[in-house]
This record gives structure tokens, sequence and C-alpha cells, in this order.
């Protein structure tokens, strides 16, 4: 009868629920006891997952390793409610969501909505936290806003990701290889040495990664000039752990990281009318001035994932994009027990980050506008954290106390030009219009003397825009305190109430300022335009391509009437109050149901871009907010053998924060009103000892309400009400099975197998064109269709795990979608899009000694 009723409750969960608390497979790298009770610190203390009146996703190194996660951005694939997204660089793109929300930006003055703290260490940008999985305890997605437990305060959600500790007392290790398609070579191990039995030991940790991308570039000609989106990276981590006789215990962990892999490739998905019409060839840019050959990327990688094949992603390129970045850091962290209920706690870190990159921003085959090697970014951070915690009142009362102080330094260089072939598109995007009569060359025509005598400049020839090149650096220094509390009073055994306070400080002093500048274009056609040379209707096209918004002179004269880059430096100041209620009450099952209400926060700052103060407009973005509701239900069922978690929340966020890309420059924005509304399941079935089931569903509406603009009348905003915010599917599903079994003379056999379906999602921040509401257009491109990926693992090897075999396949059947759409730099009409990963196979050899 029990086996009959579990497999029919496991039929109903599996029809579409994804998997979550999935840390229970009892190995030795994962707290499970032989109760199931999986621990996690999602509350700054070890608790039971299931007593925790918090929506958190636990994942085990087992998981993580059977669904081929090997960073943060591969989470999607264990967690439902978690999506991440990438845009043209490894490491300044990285857009983390929980519960469809998310902050879309490559702006480095942007904090992400979604945190991640490694070994307790707040990590303040994603980009810095993209470094191989390896020698992981735990991963923990906790969503909805975060602040009055975690050092740094989050609107959405965050990731808590803790590697494991040294062992005092055994020696030990293992070692992983791996290879697989384009070829794939990874390999990792660790080393656990005790020092001083039982007192102090050391571990050290290792990895690197190797792969062939799977976007190709090739040249205007056609000419393969190599591909990117692969990976090279290696990650070196040492630990010193210890305790004393006494109960202090601790532990020291300094990691060096480094990727290499070319990336962020992009592939044309819509033609531009321009391109279609022929008008490339007439200014001498070829049939389709420098794109692949018409259909390589449009006929297959359409709206239809299912259609998609990886050996049409093709990007055409001047040059193979060159990424590189490193970091080093150095975590501490002591705890001191003080008396016999309380505990004094302190987590230190330090860190240096830095990126290289170097790209053709206007992703085609012609010389347009490139991002110049010689810059990049650095990120240097320290925080602080101490905490008093501990139990009085006999157990009655869980109290927690803290202060939390952290600085960020932000030093950004980004070199442009424009390149041999800039002021022939010019010319062909202006060529209809004209008739031809600006030539191949506006730019040139419209500046030369010779043929308007009224100029104010005498350039006979007129300023050819080739050769332009433009340094544009910008800073942001930050300090951030706070102080929190948070407490949980246990009225009765089952009944508990939790309130949580924290008041957070935030300063920021910004600026941008241009170094080297030989743009002598713009202030050319600026004086062109004054003189009248322009016809009326053509005025803001001629001025927003001679005075190109990244490689524009700053501070011209011109800069009172004109949109032009102005350098500023200036300071922003915030603070808040952040505030958590929760209720909760525990039946005998075990069922325990909470309720609880969050008010979060995350800091404004500056738009760190050259338009950034364009126009005498304000670079400083505001702080955005959000009130939380959530109930939820956690429970034990059929003697421990359903785990059957349901959530239920609203999120309504206020001045959320915005940035989206043109096609010729990046603006910025707090849109006053966005929400997140939706229903998660998550379960977990154990019809026999060998069989595992997962399963779990998470429902979103994460929109913009129709009234999300108040009382702004910007096109851009008004543009967005109505409409699903960027990357958030309404549905997103996880269902598989893990079956295991002992096959005698020592050896164990498993296979594993994990479906994800998505719902449709929009790619890009506009649904429709902003320039006209009274007639929306939809943005072309703009929808990825649904679609669902396989991943299947098995594998063979002895009990004493002293030797293991496996294969594997991710997305098994090639379904290759589109992570972020956007208009193609300079090409009006055409549309390109960041593809993610397709289809990965191979063969993993596993040791441990």
């Amino acid at each position: 009868m029990r086996k009959a009723l579990l497999s029919s409750t496991a039929f109903v969960m599996a029809m579409g629920m994804a998997g979550t608390a999935q840390a229970q497979e009892n190995t030795d790298d994962t707290e499970v006891n032989d109760d199931d009770i999986i621990i996690v610190t999602a509350t700054r203390r070890a608790q039971d997952v299931q007593d925790i009146p918090i929506a958190v996703t636990a994942v085990s190194p087992v998981q993580l390793e059977r669904q081929g996660v090997v960073n943060v951005q591969e989470i999607t694939q264990v967690s439902p409610s978690f999506s991440t997204s990438n845009a043209q660089t490894s490491s300044g793109s990285v857009v983390l969501r929980i519960r469809g929300v998310g902050t879309t930006s490559n702006n480095v003055g942007f904090e992400s909505a979604v945190g991640i703290f490694i070994d307790g260490a707040y990590q303040s940008r994603p980009g810095v936290a993209l470094s191989e999985f390896v020698d992981v305890e735990r991963v923990e997605v906790l969503r909805g806003p975060q602040g009055t437990l975690f050092g740094r305060n989050t609107s959405a959600g965050a990731l808590n990701i803790t590697n494991k500790r040294p062992d005092l007392s055994e020696f030990g290790g293992f070692v992983n290889g791996t290879y697989g398609n384009r070829d794939l070579f990874s390999v990792q191990g660790a080393v656990n040495v005790p020092l001083v039995q039982d007192t102090v030991a050391m571990r050290l940790t290792g990895a690197y990664r190797q792969r062939d991308g799977f976007v190709k570039v090739i040249d205007a000609a056609g000419n393969r000039l190599g591909e990117t989106n692969g990976a090279d990276q290696y990650l070196i981590r040492g630990q010193i752990g210890w305790e004393t006789d006494s109960g202090i215990k601790g532990r020291v962990i300094a990691d060096y990281a480094q990727s290499d892999a070319p990336f962020g490739a992009a592939v044309e998905v819509l033609q531009s009318p321009v391109e279609t019409a022929g008008l490339f060839g007439l200014v001498g840019l070829g049939a389709t001035g420098g794109m692949a050959v018409p259909g390589t990327t449009t006929n297959r990688f359409d709206q239809s994932a299912a259609e998609a094949s990886v050996d049409n992603l093709t990007s055409t390129a001047n040059f193979v994009p060159s990424t590189h970045s490193d970091q080093w850091g150095l975590t501490g962290e002591i705890e001191i027990p003080i008396g016999d209920s309380a505990d004094l706690i302190y987590i230190g870190s330090y860190r240096e980050y830095s990126s290289e990159e170097s790209y053709d921003s206007d992703f085609s085959g012609i010389d347009v506008f490139n991002v110049l090697p010689g810059g990049g970014t650095d990120i240097e951070t320290m925080t602080h954290e101490l905490r008093v915690q501990g139990e009085a009142f006999d157990g009655a009362l869980d109290w927690l106390i803290g202060g939390y102080y952290s600085t960020e330094d932000i030093n950004q260089q980004v070199n442009f030009g424009l390149g041999e072939d800039y002021g022939e598109l010019i010319g062909a995007l202006f060529f209809a219009p004209t008739g031809g009569a600006f030539g191949a060359n506006p730019l040139t025509f419209l500046t030369d003397s010779n043929f308007f005598p009224n100029s104010p400049l005498n350039v006979p020839g007129g300023i050819d825009p080739a050769g332009t090149l433009n340094t544009n650096l910008y800073t942001q220094n930050s300090k951030s305190w706070s102080i929190f509390t948070h407490n949980t009073f246990n009225i009765t055994d089952r009944f508990s109430a939790t309130i949580g306070l924290r008041y957070s400080d935030e300063t920021k002093d910004g600026s941008f300022a241009q170094g080297a500048n030989n743009n002598a274009l713009c202030p050319a056609i600026l004086g062109t335009i004054a003189a009248g040379n322009v016809p009326a209707p053509l005025i803001n096209n001629v001025f927003g391509t001679g005075c190109f918004a990244f490689t524009a002179p700053a501070d011209l004269p011109a800069a009172a009437v004109f949109p032009l880059p102005r350098s500023f430096s200036d300071t922003f100041d915030d603070n808040e109050l952040i505030y958590t209620g929760k209720l909760s009450y525990a039946f005998a099952a075990p069922v325990n149901i909470y309720a609880s209400f969050t008010h979060g926060y995350k800091s404004g700052g500056f738009n760190l871009d050259s338009t950034g103060a364009a126009g005498g407009a304000d670079p400083r973005f505001l702080s955005e907010t959000v009130d939380a509701y959530e109930i939820g239900v956690k429970a034990k069922l059929i003697d421990n053998a359903v785990t059957l978690n349901v959530a239920a929340f609203r999120e309504e966020f206020q001045n959320f924060q915005v940035l989206e890309f043109t096609g010729a420059q990046f603006t910025t924005f707090n849109v006053p009103k966005a929400n997140s509304t939706g229903l998660e399941i998550e379960t977990v079935i154990r019809p026999s000892d060998n069989l595992t089931v997962n399963g779990g569903v998470t429902y979103t509406k994460a929109r913009y309400p129709l009234d999300c603009a108040g009382t702004q009348t910007a096109p851009n905003v008004l543009a967005l009400c109505g409409n699903s915010l960027t990357n958030a599917p309404e549905i997103v599903a996880i269902m598989g099975a893990s079956y295991e079994k002992d096959l005698g003379n020592y050896l164990d056999f498993f296979i594993n197998g994990q479906i994800r379906f998505e719902d449709d999602r929009r790619t890009s921040t506009q649904a429709f064109d902003p320039s006209d509401l009274t007639n929306p257009v939809l943005v072309p491109f703009d929808i990825q269709d649904s679609n669902t990926k396989i991943n299947l693992r098995a594998g063979i090897g002895a009990q004493d795990d002293s030797w293991a075999i496996e294969v594997f396949g991710t997305n098994i059947t090639n379904q290759v979608t589109r992570g972020v759409t956007f208009n193609t730099v300079l090409r009006s009409g055409s549309r390109s899009a960041f593809p993610q990963e397709p289809r990965s196979y191979g063969v993993t050899l596993r040791t441990k000694f």
C-alpha cells in the first residue's frame, strides 16, 4: 500500500515540479543525518532547512556534479526560481535573477539584485563569483529580499555558497578528470592534511577547465577567425582551519583565479532593412555590410528554440574578442564561544579583481566601432562583519546582533575607436533618405568646406571619422555600514515569531572624466548643423552619428544644447531601515507553515557611462526598495518519504533600476513600480531506497504594472508598463530522478536524469519601440519561445569511492536559446542576440583517497 501511494504521489508531483532541497543525498559532502535532515546556514545558524521560515533551495555537491553545474550561471539547472543571462563580456554583463527579478546591466555602477556570499563574504559583482565550483559543501538559493541576516542587503535574493572546510582529523582528497566535446578538458582536485591532529588542518583545492567556443567568428569575406564562448580558466584555493580545546574555531582562506577564454560574440537574428535593400553595396561595403551570408544566422536561429542548431551560430567581426580576468582574495572567520549560550563571530574579506576586454562592438565584419585593448576594470573590496548570537530564556529566544562595514573602489578605463568603415556605414543608413546626395561618407561630406564655404571650420576635403580614438575613465568609491538584529521568539514549542531590523547607510563618490581624445569630427559636425547645412529632418541623425556618444569629446560648449558627454564628480548618500517579520507554526506531521513580510533595499549609485550627465542629467540613479509578502508550508509526509514545500509570494518594487541599450548609447533610469507575484512548489520523493524523484515548478508573474510610470513621461519608461520583466518566464519546471544500485562485488551504479522546461520569455528591455507609443510596434525577436532541456548522467564505481567512471550529456537535444537580444550597434532595424550554451557531453573519471 505504501509503495502504491508513493508511486501515485510521484506521478502527480512529477507532472511539472522542479528539483529543490536536493541536498538530501547522504554523502560525505553533505550535512545530512540518518533522518534526512538537511542542515543549512541560511539563517546564520545551522538549522534543518524544513524548520526555517524562508523559501530556500539547498543543493549538494552531488547534485551539482550530476547536473553539470560548474559555476554560478548554471544553478538554473537545479533551481527553477533562479535564472541568469550574459552579454558581451564574461565578467561584466552577468545578470542573476530570482523570481524573475534582477538588475539588467553591464554598467559597473550597478549592484546586483541577487547577492552572492561565498564562505560568508559578500562578492560585490556577479562577475567576481564566476570561478569554478569545486570542493563545494553546499549552495543555498535564498528567495526574496535579504538584509537582516546577511552582511549586505539585496532586493531579490541571495546565493549562499559554502566551500568544504578543512577536516581536522583525517587525511584525504579527490581528483576528477573530464573530457568532452568541443575539446573539453577539465581537472579538479583537493587534498586535506591535518597539521596538528584534531586541532589544525590545511586544505588545498584546484581546478582547471578548457573548452573550445560554440560560436564561430568570421570576417567580412567569410574567413574563419576563431571561436568564442568557450572556457580557459583555473582556480587555486588554500585554507587553514583550526579548533581549540576551549571551542574557538576558525579558518583563513586564500584564493586566486584566472580566465582567458574569448567571450561575447553576438549573432545577428534579424537583418537590417538597409542590408536587405542592397544599400551597403552602393557605398562599397558589400551586399550585406559585413554580416554573415544572408540566412546563415537567421534561417534556423529564430524564435523557435526547437529549430535552432549550434552549427548555425556564426558571428561576424574584425577580430576575435579578447578577454582576461584575474582575482585574488583573503577571507577569515573566527567563532568564539561566550559562556554556554552565545558566540561571537567575525568574518572579514579582502579582494582585488581585474578584467580586460577588447571586442568588435558593432558585431559585424566591417571595421566600424571597437572596444580597444589597453582598458579594463579594477575592483577592490573589503568587508567586515561582526555578530554576537545565542539563546536566552532556556531557548525561548534565539537572538542575533551584528554590524557590517565595507568599502569598494572601482576604477574603469574603456578605450573606444571608430574604424575605417564607420563613415561608409553611416552613408548606407543615410543613402535612401538623401537619395545619395551626401555620398558614400556623409560625415566627411558635411564637414568639407569645399562644399560648404559657410562652414565655421576651414576643412577642405572634410573630416573622415576613421581613426577617431577616445578614452573614458570612471571611478566609484563606496562605503557602506549597517547595524542589524534578527531574533526569533519561541512563544510555544510550536509557535514562533521572528523580528529583524537593519539600518543601512551608503555613501558613494562617482566620477567620469575623459582621457585622450582626438575627435575633431564632432565639433565640425556641430558647426555644420549651426550653419544650417543639414536639413532639419536629418539633424538628430547627423548629430547622433557625427557625435557618437562613446567617442564624442566631453564638455563641449554645445553640451548645453545637445546631449553630449559631460564629465562629473559627485556624491551619492542614502540610508534605509530594512525590516522583516515572520510567524511560523509547526504541526506534528511534521508540517511547518509560515507567513512573512520583508521591506528590502538595494543601493542606488552612479551611471558610470559617458552619457551619464549628458544634457545636464543627474548621473545618479535612485535606490531600489521592495515590500515582499510570503506564505509557505514545508512538510515531510508518509514516514518522511515525501518532502513537499510550497511558497506563495508577492514582491512590490519601488524605483526599480533599469539600464537599456538603444543601439547608440546606454540609458539608465528608475521605473516607479514593478511587481513579482507567484507560486513555488518543490518536492523530493523516495519510492524506495534506490530511487529518488525530485520535482518542482515556479509560476511567476514578474511585470511592470499598467501604472508603472507614475508621474514620469519618458517614452522608454512608458513603453515598459504592462509588460513582463526581461528574461522572466511565467512557468519554469524541473523534473528529475536518480536511481542507485548496489551491484555487488564492491560496485555501485547510478543513473540520473533531469528535465527543465521554460516558458516563453522576453529577452530585451523593451517589448515595444518607444519612439512611437501611439502606434505600438512589437520589437522583433523579443520573445524566446518555450523550450525543454534534458540532462543525463550515469556512472559505475567502487563502493568505497576509490574510483568511478561516468558519462554525461547536458542539453542533449541541443536546444539553442537566446539570453539577451538587442538592437545591433549603429545598424538601423537589425537585431542581434547572445546565445546560450548548446549540447555538451563527455566522460568523467573520479578517485578519492
